[in-house]
């Protein structure tokens, strides 16, 4: 018994030091991410996180339900879509063709109202804010300088990054983008309590607008932009002018660095489902217009997928671009395999969910698993035309 006495007071001594030196060398925030993350068994953030941090609703309006096609999942998944489903462990797999469901697939007990993380296709969502701010006129356009809303914004170039910059990431913000390291700053951004804090220490340490440099940081420091150009919190701003015209079934979540009156995480972490987040995708398909209503201007729709720089053709303004198959599209992708595709030319959406991502060369910045999704896609689509023809 004095053994196991003596044993549980130093391990609480141990224990209690290891907080101190927590706070000592400022890396508390590992406690939230010992107590959310890896206790959990996890090395990174996951899909149902959104569970352990605070959230700020992202209200409904009236449901506009999506067409489901006279022949919806007449075709079944193709053995090789069936394989990364199981390898990389899918959700929500969804075929919309000409503004209706064709094909819909969940997996590991989620459905259509189940939620999950966005993580960075909530990128694209905060550069349509952006967007809807400068047709309401509270940004200037992607020229205005972050340095208005931000005056104390350090670093040698401080006073030369744009709004358009953060979007297209040329921002030139001191941002190391590792998510697995639990002392990068984006583990810290992910658990810390005081995002605004921990962005506004940063400094634009490179001269901005030169080329593209994916830093979540950068679309953190837009979303507090348009917060301070509206003065309405990010997620009650995307409720108003986004989800309740676009009619989404459920309401969403966005986690907060705090609880009750913190920032969202906007670079990451909107909680929906597939059906919903493929509603961004129509929105850009039909060039920012819903229901006869211009929700974007179609200019600057255009312009988030259209390529700023020559050597980084994959990305515009929050959204990502590539030609495959002979044909262009542009998609929100989020950490560990998220995506909304659209194809323009077929008047195609697809979305995955899921808890893996495929493999991620050096040489292509487009994850091998988004040749599948649209490629089986395409594969099954025609099982459809020649089903249709022997009939």
């Amino acid at each position: 018994m004095k053994f196991l006495l003596k044993f549980f007071k130093w391990f609480a001594i141990i224990l209690a030091s290891i907080i101190i030196l927590m706070y000592i060398f400022d890396v508390d925030y590992l406690l939230r991410a010992v107590r959310t993350i890896y206790f959990k068994g996890y090395t990174t953030a996951f899909l149902e996180d959104y569970k352990e941090f605070p959230n700020r609703e992202i209200k409904k309006g009236t449901a506009q339900p999506w067409a489901i096609a006279s022949d919806y999942n007449s075709v079944t998944a193709t053995q090789n879509l069936q394989k990364t489903h199981k390898e990389l462990q899918t959700i929500a797999y969804l075929i919309i063709k000409n503004d209706s469901i064709w094909h819909e697939s969940y997996f590991d007990g989620f459905d259509k109202n189940s939620k999950s993380n966005s993580f960075s296709m909530a990128k694209s969502v905060v550069t349509m804010a952006m967007g809807k701010a400068i047709m309401d006129g509270k940004i200037k356009s992607l020229d205005q300088k972050v340095t208005d809303f931000f005056p104390e914004l350090k670093g040698n170039y401080a006073k030369d990054v744009t709004i358009g910059d953060l979007s297209s990431m040329a921002s030139g913000l001191s941002w190391d983008e590792k998510y697995y390291s639990p002392f990068s700053i984006v583990t810290r951004a992910y658990f810390d309590n005081d995002l605004k804090g921990i962005i506004l220490g940063l400094d634009i340490k490179e001269k901005p607008g030169q080329s593209f440099k994916y830093l979540s940081g950068a679309t953190q420091l837009l979303a507090m932009c348009v917060e301070k150009a509206t003065g309405e919190h990010l997620s009650d701003y995307v409720s108003k002018h986004f989800w309740q015209p676009m009619g989404a079934e459920n309401e969403a979540l966005w986690q907060l660095d705090e609880e009750p009156d913190g920032i969202e995480k906007a670079y990451c972490c909107i909680a929906s489902n597939a059906r919903d987040f493929a509603r961004f995708g129509k929105l850009y398909l039909n060039n920012g217009k819903w229901n006869g209503k211009q929700l974007l201007d179609s200019a600057f729709v255009k312009k988030c997928i259209t390529p700023r720089f020559e050597k980084s053709p994959q990305y515009g303004y929050g959204w990502w671009m590539h030609n495959f198959l002979g044909k262009d599209l542009y998609y929100m992708r989020g950490h560990l395999g998220q995506f909304v595709i659209v194809i323009p030319e077929d008047k195609l959406i697809i979305v995955r969910l899921g808890h893996l991502k495929g493999v991620q060369t050096t040489y292509d910045p487009h994850s091998e698993d988004l040749y599948t999704y649209i490629e089986e896609a395409y594969n099954m689509l025609e099982q459809r035309k020649n089903k249709k023809e022997i009939h």
